[in-house]
């Protein structure tokens, strides 16, 4: 259910960002976006598997969603921006190539970003109430 909720968002703005800088769907975008996908998910599945391992060591469900918000917190930024950073310089990169690759890159960078933004914060809050039934 987290994922389901943090997907959309993650896309909308994404294709907010790619509207703004006028990039065209096309495959290379298409691609990106896909890439980014498994970011997405793989970033609430830590937040998951962090709250249900305080849970198990019997803590309570308020007291184990703000301890692992708390541990997976840095994680999440470190994790985000080293990705972001893997695709920077494929945006310097010069020739036909270069300007073929530059929507791929501006745009998996995006996404990459906005993830980890929701992630930090949709996702942490989803999984609090999850956990605690509010």
């Amino acid at each position: 259910m987290i994922p389901a909720m943090a997907l959309p968002f993650s896309i909308v703005g994404t294709f907010s960002v790619m509207y703004l800088l006028d990039f065209s769907i096309n495959n290379i975008s298409m691609m990106a976006l896909i890439l980014s996908i498994g970011f997405v998910v793989d970033d609430g599945h830590r937040h998951v598997g962090e709250h249900r391992r305080h849970i198990e060591h019997g803590e309570k469900p308020y007291a184990a969603a703000l301890a692992g918000s708390r541990e997976i917190g840095f994680t999440i930024v470190s994790m985000t921006l080293s990705l972001a950073a893997v695709f920077i310089p494929i945006l310097f990169m010069s020739g036909i190539l270069g300007r073929l690759f530059r929507e791929f890159a501006v745009t998996i960078c995006t996404a990459i970003l906005i993830s980890g933004m929701v992630s930090i914060s949709l996702t942490t809050h989803a999984v609090q109430a999850a956990f605690c039934g509010k």
